[in-house]
């Protein structure tokens, strides 16, 4: 597991891809990949072949969001998804956050991982207000705007606190 490359990002869309057809992961042009490399983390099969990866992305002073975890099909099952988390996880506590957002299908999965429904629970009235000033989308789906509502996949809000 490493630190993702700008050479990993045309790797990383070819992982991604399958899934956001499925509906299971949101597109994203390549731009965005590479605006956002230094937040992934790569898995590496002994061959040098890209079988997962996951983004932290910091949206507040004790909060990020995990986004884009993807494992190869082939990898499934085999703790490649767990060890991302875990270390994306570490790079949360290295950062000083305490809390970790996702927007998921994969309920069961982050479940075990220590996550759990968010409901309505957000964050306070004066850090909400700053929130709402960003345009990034996970944020907004953080927050549960409305305007990010018709866009919704049926995917489940969750959160974890770190310890």
């Amino acid at each position: 597991m490493r630190r993702a490359r700008t050479g990993d990002v045309p790797r990383i869309q070819a992982l991604v891809e399958p899934l956001v057809q499925q509906r299971i992961l949101l597109g994203k042009d390549a731009v965005v990949f590479y605006e956002a490399v230094q937040e992934f983390r790569i898995a590496e099969g002994d061959d040098g072949e890209l079988i997962g990866c996951g983004a932290l992305h910091v949206m507040w002073q004790d909060l990020a969001e995990v986004r884009t975890l993807a494992v190869a099909p082939e990898w499934l099952g085999r703790g490649v998804g767990h060890a991302l988390l875990s270390r994306l996880e570490s790079d949360a506590r290295d950062l000083g956050l305490t809390r970790l957002f996702c927007l998921t299908f994969e309920v069961g999965f982050f479940g075990r991982n220590g996550f759990h429904e968010m409901g309505d629970e957000t964050v306070d009235a004066e850090v909400y207000a700053e929130l709402v000033r960003s345009p990034d989308e996970g944020v907004a789906e953080f927050l549960d705007l409305a305007r990010v509502k018709p866009n919704t996949l049926g995917n489940t809000r969750m959160l974890k606190q770190l310890s």
